[in-house]
């Protein structure tokens, strides 16, 4: 098996990149303190925010590699993995906000955290941050490290978590921002996945394999599924979800045309284990049974 090293704790990390711990549930990390390091996976037991001011290849996530550019945040859940296992030393660079899960639970922004869909990005879906979203950033990050490092009191929780909220609230916008600038690439995974849902419908794999899901398109596309809703809800005010009913709908309006299928045939022709299932569906978007639909035209 390939080794992992996890980190459990804030401490535990801190330490590892010569930081002191000046709040035992979040942090900012200063990656340059670290001593150059053999290129190693590493697992996160708490959400953990990368930010890289140079290019660098020292990170690995899933089966994707990824060369930083200048200026790129990548934002990790807990549990997640990064990173390779490679003989190579590399001095680490730029920084790191971290927060422990226990850190927001039963505040605002815990209740939160699930509208944040890039946590679930994979890296080579990093943000790629303007100079001036750059500074606005560092400005944060410094504000979170500056109020860590006064003495704790009753109000240093709130503080540092209306600072992360702030932060990732402004990441959505600059998410919004690349998703609008990157229009051309977004349209070619569009024109991708229209495709892949019309080879899945007009081959055996629907019959075979069931409705296609959003984390399948996903990976035929090598993006992450919540990339991929995110980007296409914007592009086309649909989710992924949407298209792929939509998509189902359309061909089988088609072949209700044909008289030779039964309406059972048909649906499990497109993936459905039940044809009760499929003209409850069908009628949802359209209004009308399969049945009626073929008597009407």
């Amino acid at each position: 098996m390939e080794d992992i090293i996890t980190f459990n704790t804030i401490k535990q990390y801190c330490d590892f990149n010569n930081n002191e711990a000046l709040h035992p549930l979040a942090g900012i990390i200063d990656l340059s303190k670290a001593e150059p390091r053999q290129f190693t996976r590493f697992r996160y037991n708490f959400y953990i925010i990368f930010f890289k001011e140079i290019k660098c290849g020292d990170l690995r996530y899933g089966c994707n590699y990824y060369d930083y550019e200048e200026g790129t945040l990548v934002f990790l859940a807990p549990g997640q993995v990064i990173g390779e296992n490679k003989p190579e030393y590399y001095q680490p660079k730029g920084f790191a906000m971290v927060f422990h899960p226990d850190f927001i639970l039963g505040t605002s922004l815990g209740q939160r955290m699930q509208e944040y869909t890039f946590f679930n990005y994979e890296v080579n879906e990093a943000l790629h941050l303007s100079i001036p979203e750059r500074d606005m950033i560092k400005d944060i990050y410094a504000k979170v490290n500056h109020e860590l490092e006064q003495l704790i009191d009753k109000h240093t929780k709130n503080l540092v978590i209306s600072n992360i909220e702030l932060f990732l609230n402004y990441c959505v916008r600059f998410y919004d921002r690349q998703f609008i600038t990157r229009t051309n690439a977004n349209q070619d995974i569009i024109a991708r996945f229209e495709k892949l849902l019309n080879d899945y419908f007009h081959s055996d794999k629907a019959e075979k394999l069931g409705l296609p899901s959003v984390t399948y398109c996903a990976e035929q596309l090598f993006i992450s599924p919540n990339y991929l809703g995110d980007m296409i809800k914007k592009e086309t005010g649909k989710s992924p979800q949407e298209h792929i009913q939509l998509k189902l709908i359309s061909i089988a309006k088609e072949r209700i045309f044909d008289p030779s299928k039964s309406i059972s045939e048909i649906a499990y022709q497109l993936g459905f284990k039940y044809p009760q299932h499929f003209s409850k569906m069908f009628k949802k978007v359209t209004g009308t049974t399969p049945n009626d639909y073929r008597l009407m035209n």
